[in-house]
């Protein structure tokens, strides 16, 4: 039982990793309708700029993280204005095509920033061992478990009951309304890029300080894919519950059957629940965008 325990500890662990991701992919797609195969990248990239600024100005993690959203809001604005807003009425195949190109110039330019290695994040959130039971865990990964409700929670709070929340759930579901609302639809998609890229950013931060800041991190975003679709891409919080799922799967099937099934295991899942609900476990209506 406590073998049980530990590993559904560390599935939720690494979930909310995933689902945090998720939920960033879900906040574009519900929003503009594109599949963002960039957003590991972002979240890669993201991790290391907050890496650069805790070295560069020393400071302590609970003041880092402020200063990460507001590096993270930034590049994602950068992002959507360089690369997507020239892209604005071409078929939704040909902005997916770009966050790929996007993806691909993303790792190489971390490589050439700040090299092929990987090290310590150098920030720490302090509190050590957390014993919960038979359940141990350490203060990062309880910090990544916490970033995940937060997230979770301010997302549902903004999407709910705020102006601008309204605003982008209204472009989401018919974008000529929204325009003759008066609605700002490129400003909307500018501020749905940066608030994906503060989301899977603190992701980013939270799994390079539980491990490393890598050149590879960027496999975190392919790895939360399948956790959006299971929750359904136009459900942010679906996606995120998604995340969650996928991640004990993960942890249960590598602790029980073998080493190798926790990379494939979410890929599984998502082929046999997409054959029964094509548009995920807590999506409204089917993906006709994509």
């Amino acid at each position: 039982m406590d073998l049980f325990l530990n590993l559904v500890a560390s599935g939720l662990v690494i979930g909310s990793i995933y689902g945090i991701i998720a939920i960033a992919f879900a906040i574009i797609f519900k929003t503009t309708g594109v599949l963002n195969f960039a957003q590991g990248e972002v979240m890669m990239l993201v991790a290391y700029t907050s890496w650069s600024l805790a070295t560069s100005l020393t400071l302590p993690f609970w003041v880092l993280v402020p200063v990460t959203i507001l590096a993270a809001a930034l590049i994602g604005v950068v992002i959507e204005f360089i690369f997507i807003r020239p892209m604005s009425g071409q078929p939704v195949f040909s902005i997916v095509m770009v966050t790929i190109g996007l993806a691909i110039s993303l790792r190489s330019l971390i490589v050439m920033i700040w090299g092929p290695d990987a090290a310590p994040f150098d920030a720490s959130v302090e509190g050590g061992l957390i014993e919960i039971g038979p359940v141990v865990l350490f203060s990062e990964q309880l910090f990544a478990l916490l970033l995940f409700c937060a997230v979770s929670a301010a997302v549902y709070l903004f999407f709910r009951f705020t102006r601008i929340g309204i605003a982008m759930r209204a472009t989401a579901m018919d974008e000529t309304s929204a325009l003759l609302m008066g609605v700002d639809v490129r400003r909307i998609s500018s501020l749905a890029w940066a608030i994906a890229a503060v989301v899977s950013g603190l992701a980013g931060v939270a799994f390079a300080v539980m491990f490393a800041r890598a050149p590879d991190m960027w496999f975190q975003g392919l790895q939360s894919f399948p956790a959006a679709i299971l929750g359904g891409l136009d459900s942010p919080l679906g996606s995120g519950a998604g995340g969650l799922i996928i991640g004990v799967i993960a942890a249960l099937s590598e602790g029980y059957i073998g080493h190798g099934l926790k990379e494939i295991s979410g890929f599984i899942v998502i082929i046999i629940v997409l054959m029964i609900r094509p548009y995920g476990l807590f999506g409204e209506k089917e993906l006709e965008r994509v």
